[in-house]
């Protein structure tokens, strides 16, 4: 299957303003089950510098900065990918991480050696006890938690309204948890401190989920990543109920959701600016 990828961004100035250094995120970060058949950026105005660099999560940006003064800054990425159908369930849990819950009425998970230290930074956990108590009405041992994942995924999809919030913060947990809406980037938050609790590492993913189903209305979408010894990285998109498969394309993955964003930067000068984004993603036939 070959998709194309077409997202515009757009900000407009009140008044003239000096543009900050903006890191674009719009790099399809590496998976084998898709190749980047065409990449294009083009960003106006027209940057004095334009350098593809890496973060510290592994992360492929562009970071631009620019000298004159602007009304506007317009930022069009398009791309064209091959994506080949993956099984999200073919792996197995390494024994030793699935046997390192000690506590079975408020389970606690235990990364060992050099994992431990490295996900310590993955974990988030507002020690909110109605959150964890929500955990645990899905909760079957871990054994179980692969179908844990799943029934817990569900139930955040089909008990929280999906809203479309056009502002760019992240709700906190307890919040989207006790209103019982969010937007997609608010339930992922939310899922992501839900395993914390357990002591599940987690890292926020922003990017594209490609829906058949729809003709347009696509949008900039985020979902989750649950670490899971042996089996690695496991996307869970709570929006949806699903786990994440070959149609979802992550952009930026961190710890700290507001890290993962695709466009970050800044700018100088009076007055106040208006945000317009447009995603299109459409399957090409052969």
């Amino acid at each position: 299957m070959k998709l194309q990828i077409q997202h515009l961004t757009e900000y407009k100035y009140d008044n003239p303003v000096f543009l900050g250094i903006h890191l674009l995120f719009l790099i399809p970060q590496n998976r084998l089950y898709f190749d980047v058949l065409k990449q294009d950026l083009v960003v106006h105005p027209k940057p004095e510098g334009n350098h593809v660099r890496m973060d510290l999560s592994g992360n492929f940006y562009t970071q631009v900065w620019f000298l004159d003064m602007s009304e506007k800054l317009q930022i069009q990425s398009e791309l064209v990918l091959k994506v080949k159908e993956f099984n999200p369930f073919s792996f197995l849990i390494d024994e030793q991480f699935l046997q390192s819950v000690a506590n079975k009425t408020y389970p606690k998970f235990s990364y060992l050696g050099l994992e431990k230290e490295l996900a310590n930074y993955y974990l988030v956990d507002t020690g909110d006890k109605m959150m964890l108590d929500f955990v645990m009405e899905y909760w079957r041992g871990p054994e179980d938690v692969i179908g844990f994942l799943f029934r817990i995924t569900a139930a955040i999809h089909s008990q929280w309204d999906h809203l479309i919030r056009h502002e760019m913060d992240i709700w906190e947990p307890a919040y989207t948890f006790s209103e019982k809406k969010g937007s997609c980037r608010d339930l992922a938050y939310m899922q992501m401190s839900l395993l914390g609790s357990i002591g599940l590492a987690t890292r926020f993913i922003s990017g594209y989920a490609f829906n058949p189903n729809l003709k347009d209305g696509h949008e900039l979408h985020a979902w989750l990543e649950v670490y899971l010894p042996g089996g690695g990285w496991v996307g869970l998109d709570p929006s949806l109920g699903l786990l994440t498969d070959h149609r979802y394309v992550p952009l930026a993955c961190h710890a700290k959701p507001e890290l993962a964003s695709p466009v970050q930067g800044s700018f100088n000068g009076e007055g106040n600016s208006t945000l317009h984004t447009e995603v299109q993603i459409s399957q090409i036939l052969d």
